[in-house]
């Protein structure tokens, strides 16, 4: 009976123990922050695919806000399977578009070439959508971060850079360079409103 009692007390003690294992890391609002491995818990096995659904054909969404959605925080991440790209909102989620595209990539009025890392490229469309807040009087900053965030800073394998290619007339768009052309899934969030682009990775 003791002997049972103290397998017991082991099975609970390692069950608690991977309960906590996890660790998770937050930013202030306004920064680009690289999400570590532990931030999303990502159980895989072999023959078990990370990124059910994934494919290379265009994901779009129509979902039109009350408001123009207000980025203030893009994340950077590699899991196991997959890197991940997280575009966090402040108030509200916008319609988007994800799909492969050409170079050259020109910025969204200007028309100037934007040069981006990689051999395959994504383009992020989000509408409407920006960083900065026209609805104070004198306008709020409310992305601070980079226009340019490099992949190798958080440990990406797939993407290796990413560069704003807009943020006019409420259509914000991030151009994502791939180290080559992969599958790619999009989810969202909310609680915060997040926008999230999985690619495989190797």
């Amino acid at each position: 009976m003791r002997g049972l009692i103290s397998i017991g007390f082991l099975v609970a003690a390692l069950f608690v123990a991977a309960g906590c294992g996890s660790s998770n890391k937050s930013s202030s609002p306004g920064t680009a922050t690289t999400i570590t491995s532990g931030t999303t818990t990502s159980v895989t096995t072999d023959g078990i695919d990370p990124l059910p659904g994934a494919g290379t054909t265009p994901v779009e969404s129509h979902t039109t806000p009350s408001e123009t959605a207000l980025l203030e925080r893009i994340a950077i991440g590699r899991h196991e399977g997959y890197d991940r790209v997280v575009f966090q909102f402040k108030n509200a989620l916008p319609g988007y578009r994800v799909d492969y595209a050409e170079p050259p990539l020109k910025e969204d009025g200007s028309g100037n070439v934007v040069s981006v890392k990689g051999s395959a490229f994504v383009v992020v469309r989000m509408e409407p959508a920006s960083g900065f807040d026209l609805s104070k009087n004198e306008g709020e900053l409310v992305y601070k971060g980079p226009r340019r965030l490099e992949g190798s800073d958080s440990g990406t394998s797939t993407v290796l850079e990413l560069a704003r290619t807009g943020d006019f007339e409420a259509v914000l768009s991030w151009a994502i360079g791939l180290q080559d052309q992969v599958d790619f899934r999009v989810t969202t969030a909310q609680s915060p409103a997040r926008l999230i682009v999985d690619f495989r990775n190797h």
